[in-house]
């Protein structure tokens, strides 16, 4: 069964229904070339599916659909979508959109951007047309294809885009702003299933990493996280917990900050990683501790780069050389440490963890 779209509503603008590509900036009266004189842009921007300009009924409960509809409310309204212009800028939204693909690519066509952004052809043509016009875009043969142009935002367009980019990361931040740090990753996860079940071919977004020395709490986490992973993991029970949480208290205690760190690895908000440089006995020796990182963040270079970090702060500080101790189970961790110049000096074999277990010693000199 089919039924015919009707043309956009005050409705379904407030509802966030419209493409972006579609959202009408001015009065109908005042489209200019943007407007057709038709009830729609063109014929096939007016159906959201079907170029015939018919759609399927939807097989969603009413329930679900309502609560769609009321998210879109919601959300459209929470970024400023209602607004008469897109963050106090002379751009509609759809406008400032362009503007931002264009500055973050080298080169584009505007057969590529029409493609990516599901834009229609002629609408994406006349927003080129009006940015030229204006010495914003120039246009220059493509190598490729004499019969495209690559487009590029010219000094007078990035001057134009700067002050929009900074509105809005600005506008992201204060959305964050009044969040608890730990509820932040929580509303990001949500953001990434919502655009991954809506997106056909969803790819995993990429991730945001960084490092940052400790803050309070990170210490329990990093106990927490030591005790739960390598119990499911390994079988390692609570007298390696108990090590975990000796060495930390140790480091709290008697911390040095000219001489000893704690780095936490956090991904788009979340913590995921850890690792501990401390003070041995030998005043010239440093040991590197307690390096995790979640599952989910493996194979991200997150374990390479705290390593990384703790060799650097090792020499800045004036140590001669690292130790550090593990177990010949924890093959991943062993690559990384021979791959940033670690060699294994001693093994013995022992039991502390409650489980018969191979120790291995590696040291790195400079």
């Amino acid at each position: 069964m089919f039924v015919r779209v009707p043309a956009f509503g005050n409705q379904e603008l407030e509802e966030g229904l419209i493409p972006s590509s579609l959202q009408l900036q001015k009065p109908l009266g005042q489209m200019g070339d943007e407007w057709d004189g038709q009830n729609s842009l063109t014929e096939s921007t007016n159906c959201g599916t079907l170029a015939s300009g018919y759609r399927t009924m939807p097989s969603a409960e009413p329930a679900q659909v309502a609560a769609v509809r009321r998210f879109n409310r919601f959300y459209t309204r929470q970024i400023g979508l209602l607004r008469k212009s897109y963050l106090g800028s002379p751009y509609s939204l759809t406008e400032a959109r362009v503007l931002y693909e264009l500055a973050q690519r080298k080169n584009a066509t505007a057969v590529e951007l029409a493609r990516d952004l599901d834009f229609d052809a002629g609408y994406l043509s006349r927003i080129l047309a009006r940015f030229e016009k204006h010495g914003l875009l120039s246009r220059t043969p493509s190598l490729y294809d004499r019969r495209q142009a690559d487009l590029s935002l010219t000094t007078k367009g990035r001057k134009a885009f700067a002050p929009l980019e900074g509105r809005s990361s600005g506008q992201s931040a204060a959305m964050l702003d009044p969040l608890r740090r730990e509820d932040r990753p929580r509303l990001i996860e949500a953001m990434r299933t919502i655009e991954t079940l809506l997106t056909q071919e969803a790819a995993p977004a990429p991730a945001h990493s960084a490092l940052r020395t400790h803050e309070p709490g990170d210490i329990g986490w990093v106990i927490h996280r030591h005790g739960v992973l390598y119990a499911r993991e390994y079988g390692w029970g609570g007298l390696f917990e108990a090590l975990v949480a000796e060495v930390c208290v140790k480091f709290l205690r008697e911390f040095d900050p000219a001489r000893e760190r704690c780095w936490i690895a956090e991904k788009d908000g979340a913590r995921v990683g850890s690792v501990m440089l401390v003070k041995t006995a030998a005043p010239e020796t440093s040991q590197l501790r307690l390096l995790l990182v979640e599952p989910e963040a493996r194979g991200l270079g997150i374990a390479q780069l705290l390593v990384e970090e703790c060799i650097q702060f090792a020499r800045a500080s004036g140590y001669r050389r690292m130790m550090l101790w593990t177990q010949a189970e924890l093959a991943a961790a062993q690559h990384i440490y021979e791959k940033a110049g670690f060699r294994m000096t001693a093994e013995s074999t022992h039991a502390e963890f409650g489980v018969p277990l191979l120790g291995r010693t590696w040291e790195l000199n400079w």
